[in-house]
């Protein structure tokens, strides 16, 4: 065999060790996690605490759920925006001129973002006003309102926009200094009454807890499956804060499960379910006793209660 042949077959076999690797790589977590779920009384496997109370089909291409103060529930995806009450009796429901990727509610104001617009709405539907967009590519995955700002999180630019009521911009998390690593949409973000932010950098597996202008004071999380580990890639996908802590949504095993303020594992929510491991559920609560769960998957709102 002459040399040039050695070569092209040598590289042919360095190539196809590494196709055998990567989907090695792809099945190894589902492997793992069956070599180490045990019974229900098993540390690494703990039972749900909760429950589904309702599941409702909304509409297919539902993204989004958000929970105003005083119980009404909003829900958005596919050129949509529905309003229902606490029964889960639909009060109004909107056509929207784009797709709706997240929502917000403060006060009388629904807030609800398209790939790279906010639009503000009344507490019946009326639409008020938009801002955006911000920046080139973007893809707005996540909003958050308090009374003095709007934080919105761009996974395309791998940017949090902190922004005056008015819509102007006092701040870029991410553009400058160390980057966010965001390897894919799911990009989540929850302002505090008292101004300090919370965002998923995903690629990092933790939620960061930073002020205003994008300062770190403290982090929680770490890859893994075990109960206190978010799995699989690009997690938490989803989470919101509760008076328990934060209630996080997981894609690659798709759980649910509450972490106290510290960011220590209390309880699963869900994981022995059957929703679908890519399609992550948005997560929303209002005073921490119901979880609503919206799954893109089959167009769904899931209903939590404790058991």
């Amino acid at each position: 065999m002459d040399k040039k042949k050695y070569l092209a077959l040598f590289s042919l076999i360095i190539i196809l060790a590494f196709i055998g690797y990567i989907i090695y790589d792809t099945v190894k977590p589902v492997t793992n996690l069956t070599e180490r779920t045990g019974t229900d009384d098993d540390e690494n496997n703990p039972p749900d605490k909760w429950r589904i109370l309702k599941e409702v089909f909304i509409k297919k291409g539902l993204k989004a759920v958000a929970v105003s103060d005083n119980g009404r529930i909003y829900l958005g995806g596919d050129s949509f925006i529905s309003c229902y009450d606490d029964a889960l009796e639909e009060l109004w429901s909107i056509t929207t001129p784009d797709r709706i990727t997240a929502l917000s509610v403060y006060g009388d104001t629904v807030y609800a973002t398209s790939v790279e617009l906010i639009y503000m709405l009344d507490n019946e539907g009326n639409m008020m006003g938009e801002f955006g967009p911000y920046e080139a590519n973007c893809l707005i995955t996540s909003v958050s309102v308090n009374s003095n700002y709007i934080a919105i999180a761009d996974a395309g630019n791998k940017i949090v926009f902190i922004l005056k009521k008015d819509g102007e911009v006092i701040s870029m998390i991410g553009h400058f200094g160390e980057q966010l690593l965001i390897p894919s949409p799911y990009f989540d973000v929850s302002l505090t009454p008292d101004n300090f932010l919370f965002m998923a950098n995903t690629g990092r597996f933790r939620i960061e807890k930073r002020t205003i202008e994008g300062d770190i004071i403290s982090t929680f999380g770490e890859p893994g499956i075990t109960p206190e580990g978010f799995c699989g890639c690009c997690n938490p996908a989803h989470f919101a804060v509760i008076p328990q802590g934060f209630v996080t949504a997981e894609k690659g095993i798709n759980r649910i499960k509450i972490m106290n303020p510290g960011g220590e594992f209390v309880e699963f929510v869900s994981s022995d379910n059957d929703f679908i491991a890519s399609a992550p559920l948005d997560v929303a609560s209002a005073g921490g006793n119901t979880i609503y769960g919206a799954n893109s998957a089959d167009g769904k709102l899931y209903v939590f209660v404790g058991r």
